[in-house]
């Protein structure tokens, strides 16, 4: 397989390591949005949600609270950015899933999560919502 996050797990490719267990890795992105910004990873390869287990989703889940927890005492941010993207429309460029820990202070100029709010059409927002509550099997 030729993903490059592969082939950090693998050690085929040298990385700074924050965390490491049976499922999970973490290391620090070389090309950082800001100080202390973290990549997990699950061991095992999955290009994005849709194909990551559960048991394999909910450990990078575990390790990105733990990894917050730890950037906050070590960084003391202001803020943390998480971010888990899930194909190109998403802008996610390395298809193996993975999280980003980007730790953040005023007026660090990143704008990641700033849009303008827009009112949406409650009826679209409500048939979309009973949709997905039917696809889950909970519909009220």
């Amino acid at each position: 397989m030729d993903c490059i996050f592969c082939k950090i797990v693998s050690n085929e490719i040298p990385s700074v390591k924050a965390y490491e267990d049976d499922r999970v890795l973490a290391f620090m992105d070389i090309n950082p949005l800001n100080e202390g910004h973290l990549l997990i990873v699950p061991k095992a390869h999955a290009a994005t949600i849709y194909e990551i287990t559960e048991a394999d989703f909910l450990a990078v889940m575990s390790v990105t609270h733990k990894l917050a927890a730890a950037v906050k005492k070590v960084l003391n941010p202001e803020g943390i950015n998480l971010m888990q993207l899930n194909g190109r429309a998403a802008n996610q460029v390395v298809p193996h899933l993975h999280v980003h820990i980007v730790p953040r202070w005023s007026g660090d100029g990143l704008t990641i999560s700033q849009w303008e709010m827009v009112a949406g059409n409650m009826e679209k927002i409500k048939a979309v919502a009973e949709k997905i509550q039917s696809e889950m099997g909970n519909a009220e």
